[in-house]
């Protein structure tokens, strides 16, 4: 922090500062831990394009966004379009009017710059605007773009012998610069874009680099877009021509000022064995969840790690019952001792129950005396981040079967009190009812949540649904296909479907679609992972045959895989 600024006796900020922030080159996954904390604290967020979605979800609501570029006005509270129009240029006046005034009114201005402030041209700049202006500040580095991007292409910089590594920005290299590279046997790290790339690659060859020497190139660097490219200096040009992102006749060329970090040198061959990213099962697959919001979340998190894009598309809403009188009646039930067991079937179901208990400012210890029993994992899961341990889970098959199965019958010796709350969606099934019955229970099957037909989505995710846009759909009930197709349409042919069990592949089947994928347990964590499995053995064979890895969206096959 600068000598201007003051603390109080915790060391915590008093008065309006800016920090300048290193965002990572891509990977929201890279922020730091001082980086998350400070982000929580600011005000004013200024922040490069490249990460400002992934910096902004962890701003308060409330705080102001700026972005290089922004036509449409600032983003939060107290944002205007003059704002955004003054910041559009991105030059270090113009930032030190914006930070100035808002430190002025003691407010926090956060500064994210792409990869680490240090690195920074322009956050140089900004920080001797700052320094000029007696304005406090201080800096949290980030993971540079140049040492990040490498590492997720699987090149190290440096192997046993530690040879040097230079960093070099093509762009503002002088001529003598240029010979100096030529002449020396370090591992290069260029900076570039794809349209200086031959050009960069031709400079090196001209000033004594040896024509052979391995390159790297890497677009969208950290992120699930990534795409690296390894060549030499004398076919690097060709390389990219032959691979459709350079102009030729029959393609459409990626933008030339795409940025690119590339590498050049011996460290460039270990890429073959130590590629980790991008050889991930579902890297870069575009994939539907047809959730709810809410259950859709951690399902697109284990989808992330396999390297997916997932993309959320509710096609359920979860609403009241129409009467509240059956649930009212319930919860008092539980509180005055007319139960014996409470099941959870989902966890819409705990959430319902959840939402009455603080409607009626009650907490978990309602439960006391009440045996409680939960569907699977999952529903556990939310039973315990309310305060509730369940006391019955299914050893075998989660399900509503695989419960019934561990259920004990009723014992008027042993169960002082014959009856079970089942609190529960409109249209769940009576298995479990039935079931219980059968054991000896009486059963309050109580309407807890209905279940309705979700809003279409936008209409380029319709386009992209029908038209083949997405490489696979995860289907983790009837209902989801039916609404999904309801509300957007069948997905394209080309497009993987994957479903979380028998009942849910005859649906799809019903409804015109092949099934690719079929959960070996009837869990969505399962699901997501045999599609996973279903990615590695479509890469695999790729391999195997000499071919190049494709997304099941970037092919037109003339008929459907079988399913695995």
């Amino acid at each position: 922090m600068s000598p201007t600024a003051t603390t109080d006796a915790h060391g915590h900020r008093k008065g309006g500062q800016v920090t300048f922030l290193g965002a990572g080159p891509g990977d929201p996954g890279l922020l730091t831990l001082r980086a998350v904390e400070v982000l929580a604290s600011a005000d004013v967020l200024v922040a490069d394009p490249l990460t400002a979605a992934a910096v902004r979800t962890h701003c308060p609501e409330g705080v102001e966004v700026h972005t290089p570029g922004d036509t449409d006005g600032a983003d939060g509270a107290g944002g205007t379009a003059g704002d955004a129009a003054e910041t559009a240029d991105w030059g270090a006046a113009a930032l030190a009017k914006l930070v100035a005034t808002a430190v002025k009114a003691g407010r926090h201005v956060v500064r994210t710059v792409d990869g680490d402030p240090g690195l920074d041209g322009r956050a140089a700049e900004e920080m001797l605007a700052c320094a000029k202006d007696r304005i406090p500040f201080e800096v949290v580095p980030g993971v540079a773009q140049s040492v990040g991007v490498p590492a997720y292409a699987g090149v190290p910089l440096r192997g046993r012998r530690g040879a040097d590594v230079r960093f070099v920005d093509a762009a503002t290299l002088e001529p003598q610069g240029w010979a100096d590279l030529g002449t020396c046997d370090a591992t290069l790290v260029v900076r570039t874009t794809l349209g200086q790339l031959p050009a960069t690659a031709a400079a090196l060859t001209a000033h004594g680099r040896k024509p052979d020497s391995p390159l790297s190139a890497t677009l969208g660097g950290t992120t699930t877009r990534q795409r690296t490219f390894t060549a030499t200096l004398a076919t690097i040009a060709a390389e990219l021509k032959s691979a459709k992102v350079l102009p030729s006749p029959v393609s459409a060329p990626v933008d030339p000022q795409t940025p690119v970090i590339a590498v050049v040198g011996e460290q460039v061959g270990m890429r073959d064995s130590l590629s980790w990213f991008e050889t991930k099962p579902l890297f870069g697959w575009n994939v539907l969840v047809p959730r709810t919001k809410e259950q859709a979340a951690s399902l697109s998190d284990q989808l992330r790690s396999y390297g997916a894009v997932p993309h959320e598309v509710p096609t359920i809403a979860v609403e009241p019952p129409r009467t509240p009188q059956q649930m009212e009646r319930a919860i008092k039930g539980l509180v005055t001792g007319r139960y014996e067991w409470i099941a959870f079937t989902s966890v819409n179901a705990v959430r319902a129950v959840r939402e009455k208990f603080e409607e009626y400012g009650l907490d978990a210890r309602a439960f006391a005396g009440i045996k409680v029993a939960a569907v699977g994992e999952t529903t556990a899961q939310a039973l315990v981040d309310f305060g509730v341990k369940p006391d019955l889970m299914p050893s075998g098959e989660q399900s509503a079967a695989g419960l019934l199965e561990d259920w004990p019958p009723y014992d008027p010796v042993f169960d002082p009190i014959d009856r079970v709350l089942l609190p529960r969606a409109d249209i769940a099934t009576e298995t479990l009812v039935a079931g219980l019955i059968d054991l000896g229970w009486e059963v309050d099957d109580v309407t807890a949540y209905r279940t309705v037909r979700a809003s279409p989505p936008p209409a380029a995710t319709r386009e992209a649904i029908k038209g083949g846009g997405f490489d696979a759909v995860l289907f983790t009930s009837s209902s989801t296909v039916r609404n999904l197709v309801g509300i957007a349409g069948k997905p394209h042919n080309v497009t993987v479907i994957a479903c979380i069990g028998p009942a849910t592949a005859k649906t799809a089947e019903e409804h015109g679609l092949r099934v690719d994928v079929l959960s070996p347990a009837p869990s969505a964590a399962a699901l997501a992972e045999a599609l996973a499995d279903f990615g590695a053995a479509r890469r695999d064979a790729a391999l195997e045959a000499g071919e190049q890895v494709y997304r099941p969206s970037e092919r037109r096959p003339g008929s459907r895989r079988k399913a695995r």
